[in-house]
């Protein structure tokens, strides 16, 4: 059994009180959040709501609720994340193979690599990108919320340490086997990248689901806009013209920060409700792929 010495107990238990002091200021937030979304508007406007709702009622989630758009909202997600998921995935792993061979096989790997990461550090700005999209006639569809952010760099290089990570010897003795090079990356380093795998695909998942922006500059009917947009839009910009009457009161009985915390809980639950079958790769597959081979 190993002695642990009394400097490192000290820390272990020093570095233990930190990371749950962490966690506490991390779920605080979370947990008044949801306090305030269940609250009336009196006991809000009090100050009275800390980590308990007050006066608990379902106004805000009914208001959320009760709109169309919020259901077409979660439609044009669904697709989004599906298609925009699916895609980054397959370019990110035919992206991150080749490069991820040695220079005896694949001669300007480094000329690729560099140029990928040269678009890291500069780009063209946001109107020149409206105006490609433009051009292209994307505005109002689908894929003008996925194909600007199909290639994904971060997680392209993320994967290449990954495979460049994985023993030589192995793909060498499918080779001498006569496998080629689909073999060896459906049948080798697929399988054995899904820590990695995991990650990215957590990460895409993340970014389609909270990504807001694009909605707002490319779309031009709020029909078309995904959930994480017409969330933004339903307190900054509502149209209160257009509302119901059974909208209205229960716009009466509810405030404009419960009613963003309501949105806050509406947009986690499902990536709350994915991430714990992923937690178990997340940090193995950040450690490996970050990792220079």
């Amino acid at each position: 059994m190993k002695c642990e010495t009394k400097s490192r107990k000290l820390f272990l238990a020093i570095n233990g009180t930190l990371l749950i002091l962490l966690g506490v200021l991390c779920l605080v937030p979370i947990i008044n959040a949801i306090a305030v979304s269940f609250s009336g508007a009196v006991a809000i406007g009090a100050g009275k709501v800390t980590l308990w709702p007050v006066d608990f009622q379902l106004d805000s989630y009914r208001y959320i609720l009760s709109r169309s758009e919020f259901f077409d909202g979660l439609f044009v997600t669904l697709k989004r994340l599906v298609l925009g998921t699916v895609i980054q995935m397959v370019v990110t792993v035919f992206t991150a193979f080749p490069l991820s061979m040695e220079k005896r096989d694949f001669r300007f790997r480094t000329v690729y690599v560099w140029f990928f990461v040269f678009t890291m550090l500069f780009g063209g700005g946001l109107i020149p990108l409206y105006l490609q999209i433009r051009s292209l006639k994307l505005l109002d569809t689908i894929w003008a919320l996925i194909l600007p952010g199909a290639v994904s760099v971060y997680n392209i290089i993320l994967m290449l340490n990954f495979f460049r990570g994985l023993p030589r010897e192995l793909s060498e003795a499918f080779y001498v086997d006569g496998a080629n090079y689909h073999h060896v990356l459906w049948q080798l380093y697929i399988p054995l990248s899904a820590p990695s795998f995991a990650t990215i695909l957590l990460f895409t998942m993340v970014g389609h689901w909270n990504s807001w922006f694009e909605g707002l500059i490319y779309m031009n009917h709020p029909r078309n806009y995904p959930l994480a947009t017409y969330l933004y839009t339903i307190v900054q910009t509502f149209d209160y013209s257009n509302i119901s009457q059974e909208s209205a009161e229960l716009l009466s009985r509810i405030t404009t920060r419960s009613a963003k915390c309501a949105q806050i809980v509406v947009a986690m639950i499902p990536i709350v409700c994915v991430y714990p079958f992923l937690q178990r790769y997340f940090v193995k597959g950040i450690v490996l792929g970050s990792v220079k081979g």
